[in-house]
Formats: C-alpha cells, sequence, structure tokens
C-alpha cells in the first residue's frame, strides 16, 4: 500500500496542482491530508474542490475550525486572522459545512492521522521536541501517526529494541522496518517553513517499510500574484518564496 500525506495546503492551488502531479508519478493507492486545507492563501475554494474530487482522507486543522466559527483565534497573528476572516467570507456554505464536518483524527489500516498532537487533537499543540511527541507516542494504536501544523518535516520515533528510548531524524527517506511508533510530520505543501520553497509532501510505502519526504516545485509566481490580487497581505505572498 503507498499512501501519499499532504501537510498543510493552505489555499496554495498552484503548489497542489504540482504535488497532485508526483502522486500520479508515485502510483499512490491513498491520499491523506493533515488538515489547514485553508488560511493563509488565496485559492480555498479550489483546493477543497480538488480534494473533494480525488477522495482525500482529511481532517481539521486550526485554520480550518477557525474558519467555521469553533475556535477562538486570539493567539493567531494579524495576517492569518485576516487571511481567516477573507476565507470564511468567500466560502460556499457547502464549503464551510464540509470544513466543519472534518474529522479531528482519522484511523486508517496502517496509520492515523492528525494535524497537531494524536493525544490531544482539539488543542492544536504544536509537536516541536520529542518531549512534545511522548503523549502521542504513548496513545497511538497504530505504529505510524502523520502531522503537520509546523510545516516543518520531522519523523520522532521509538525503536522495537529501545522502546524506552525516542529519537528522531530530519532524513528525506525513514526505514521504519524497526520503529515501534512513529511520529511523522511531513511538512507543508502550500508553505513550508524549512526555508525551502518547494512544496513538500510525504510517501509512505508500507510494504517496502520506508517513508519518504518529497519535494517539488511550483508556480510560485503565480499564487503570489493570486494573494495580492485578492487584497491579502503582501507578507503572505513574500513569504512563499523564503520557505518561512
Amino acid at each position: 500500500m503507498r499512501y501519499a500525506i499532504l501537510g498543510d495546503i493552505h489555499s496554495n492551488l498552484s503548489a497542489l496542482e504540482a504535488v497532485l502531479e508526483g502522486i500520479r508519478a508515485d502510483g499512490v493507492d491513498k491520499i491523506l491530508s493533515v488538515g489547514d486545507v485553508v488560511g493563509y492563501g488565496a485559492a480555498p475554494i479550489e483546493t477543497i474542490q480538488m480534494l473533494r474530487e480525488i477522495g482525500a482522507t482529511v481532517v481539521k486543522g486550526n485554520h480550518d475550525a477557525a474558519c467555521v466559527g469553533e475556535l477562538d483565534m486570539t493567539y493567531f497573528n494579524p495576517y492569518a486572522r485576516e487571511a481567516v476572516d477573507w476565507t470564511a467570507a468567500l466560502l460556499s456554505q457547502a464549503d464551510l459545512d464540509w470544513l466543519s464536518a472534518l474529522p479531528l483524527v482519522a484511523t486508517l489500516e496502517h496509520c492515523h492521522v492528525s494535524h497537531g498532537t494524536f493525544s490531544k487533537p482539539e488543542r492544536f499543540d504544536y509537536v516541536q521536541s520529542i518531549e512534545d511527541a511522548e503523549p502521542s507516542l504513548d496513545e497511538m494504536r497504530l505504529p505510524i501517526c502523520f502531522v503537520g501544523h509546523t510545516h516543518v518535516p520531522v519523523s520522532i520515533l521509538r525503536l522495537t529494541d529501545q522502546p524506552e528510548r525516542t529519537g528522531y531524524t530530519l532524513d528525506s527517506e525513514v526505514d521504519l522496518s524497526d520503529a515501534r511508533s512513529a511520529l511523522i510530520n511531513v511538512g507543508s505543501v502550500g508553505q513550508p517553513r524549512d526555508e525551502d520553497w518547494r512544496a513538500a509532501y510525504g510517501l509512505l510505502d508500507t510494504d517496502a517499510q520506508r517513508f519518504f519526504v518529497r519535494r517539488v516545485e511550483y508556480d510560485i509566481d503565480c499564487e503570489a500574484a493570486r494573494i495580492r490580487e485578492a487584497g491579502l497581505p503582501n507578507m503572505l505572498a513574500d513569504r512563499l518564496f523564503l520557505g518561512v
């Protein structure tokens, strides 16, 4: 079984289109999304439509929740709040209903999917350290859970022969054959923050017991222009070029 995992698309249509082209070449059986489908970018309608058309399994991110009034935006920065307000006003009721109906966690045959943590998904906490990951690793019922939220790819692992020890790797290819449990952040399709502007997505091959982070170039000028033309803050366009 081959899964493609999409992290934090954030209404970046050009990036999503490029990633889906790469996924087709990968021969993927199932597409998953760790949420934050919308926010920041200027193509939320098209992004939602595309995910629905491909039959992706999608969980709810904090920006998705904010757009449907399920999350207090006190801790959102001003640019994020402006993008959420703009998105909520643009979307149809059907699109808002779709976002609202997204689950916080999805469990498939080989993996879990959540946006922030698996242990308390409703809090949308960030996993930025081994300590942050420990509660999720403790509660996972399957050996793999995919997350997003930080926009930075990282795999946090416990090995079968050392279950008491938790480590991490930033490698773009990870051997999971000896992993007892793995919490894997797949990075971001639409707004990477690891100083690499290219769209990122994850690929899990369950037969080979391997996970890969893929990077693809996309028409970043087109997407930046779309953001500016929508009247959204220029910073949201400028940061795409920096990968931050």
